[in-house]
């Protein structure tokens, strides 16, 4: 399942519900869960240099870069707000979850989108943090969240353009 909705201003509020579905059943099967969450690398220059309306555009392109990358029926791809991905990989470890992101990582790279405020590349590139779990009762969908979005920092400090896996989340 590929949920991909790009609004002007907002989040895909249907990736919650999704998230939390996913959570509940793995919880009972005691199965791994992956997590990718992804920011468009200087995107408020790029939409400074560019306009708003063609940073819509963008935001529709990487959305298919997600799309064409995420091929199980059972994974979702969403808009997690402003310029950020992220992707449900159910039963997936993080090696899967990483070879999911480089796949990502190559489409966009395939589109070339021009970015000439970008300080990593003159094309437009992602950072992604990337988390993986077989959920506990002691956990929240949250905290994967949280440890995917760790990665995802991580992954920006490091030089951007890249994919960090966030390893042991309690």
């Amino acid at each position: 399942m590929v949920l991909l909705k790009v609004w002007e201003n907002g989040r895909d509020w249907g990736f919650d519900n999704r998230l939390d579905s996913v959570w509940q059943y793995l919880l009972r099967e005691q199965g791994l869960i992956s997590l990718l969450l992804s920011d468009i690398d200087y995107f408020k220059q790029y939409n400074d240099t560019y306009g708003h309306a063609t940073g819509d555009d963008c935001l529709r392109f990487i959305a298919q870069a997600f799309k064409q990358s995420v091929k199980r029926s059972r994974d979702l791809a969403a808009r997690y707000g402003g310029e950020e991905f992220v992707v449900i990989l159910p039963n997936t470890a993080s090696d899967g979850a990483f070879h999911v992101a480089q796949e990502i990582h190559k489409a966009l790279e395939q589109l070339n989108i021009p970015h000439a405020a970008s300080a990593v590349k003159h094309h437009v590139t992602l950072s992604i943090g990337i988390a993986t779990v077989i959920p506990t009762p002691n956990m929240v969908p949250l905290d994967l969240i949280e440890a995917a979005d760790q990665a995802l920092y991580q992954a920006k400090a490091n030089r951007r353009n890249c994919s960090c896996i966030k390893n042991n989340i309690v």
